[in-house]
């Protein structure tokens, strides 16, 4: 039977220093990781980068396991016995006390195996938009366009609908919007703004372009759909198929739709 005396036993001055050698171990092999990788995928091919950076769970959850393996048998005798003891005393402890955060640890353990998400992802949780930075053990960092970073539990995907616009690949659809009056050709219409698309530097050639054509008691609205070559430069590539877009409709003469009177100010 378990003896919380052995703990004590245990625990001499030459032991309690290796303990805190494995946690300052530990600690600085973590900040290595947070440092290293997004490092190494500064200097990689950024083809790649996806590739490199959803390993930091994956490292930091291996960190864990180890550091634990090796303050374990300092600290008790692992007999099956023991370890069963600790294991049921602390599992009551946490459940209790930590009910929120150790739902964050299981669901951050969950999303190291199904991948809802990964470093360098698009995505939506609730309001939330943003590129995935970091992956803990209890939540993810998103950076949001306006450069906010914002921090969400794991245990939000309980019962949240996830958003991946990406879903781990570099480049994800761009849409630019545009509404015209309704006295066009809408054929040339769709050629031009195909072309814009072929003609942004930012375009991936590999992808399909698309031009979605939805007519309105107000006028037509046109969807311009591509992917550029690297998610990261969505917003400057729907910014410059959106300037060029006008450009280009303003020298076919046709004129922008007015707003519906049902939302006109």
């Amino acid at each position: 039977m378990f003896d919380p005396g052995e703990i004590m036993a245990h625990l001499t001055q030459f032991t309690v220093i290796r303990i805190i050698i494995i946690l300052l171990l530990f600690w600085g092999g973590l900040r290595g990781l947070q440092w290293f990788l997004p490092w190494l995928t500064e200097q990689i091919p950024s083809r790649f980068r996806l590739y490199v950076l959803p390993l930091m769970p994956i490292l930091q959850l291996l960190l864990v396991i180890v550091a634990l393996m090796r303050i374990v048998p300092l600290v008790i005798d692992p007999t099956p016995e023991n370890v069963l003891a600790i294991s049921g005393a602390v599992a009551i402890t946490i459940g209790f006390a930590f009910q929120d955060y150790v739902s964050s640890l299981i669901a951050g353990i969950v999303a190291i195996y199904e991948r809802p998400y990964r470093i360098g992802d698009w995505v939506r949780i609730g309001d939330a938009y943003g590129e995935v930075i970091g992956l803990g053990f209890r939540a993810i960092q998103l950076v949001t366009p306006d450069d906010t970073v914002v921090l969400i539990p794991h245990k939000l995907m309980w019962d949240n609908i996830i958003y991946n616009d990406n879903s781990g690949q570099r480049e994800h659809q761009c849409v630019a919007d545009f509404y015209l009056q309704s006295e066009h050709d809408a054929e040339i219409v769709r050629q031009k703004l195909r072309q814009v698309a072929l003609t942004s530097p930012y375009l991936q050639l590999d992808r399909p372009i698309s031009v979605i054509v939805i007519e309105k008691p107000w006028g037509t609205h046109y969807r311009l759909k591509a992917y550029p070559i690297d998610g990261r430069d969505q917003f400057k590539f729907t910014s410059d198929m959106t300037v060029r877009g006008k450009a280009a409709l303003a020298r076919l003469g046709v004129k922008p739709a007015g707003a519906p009177v049902s939302v006109a100010v």
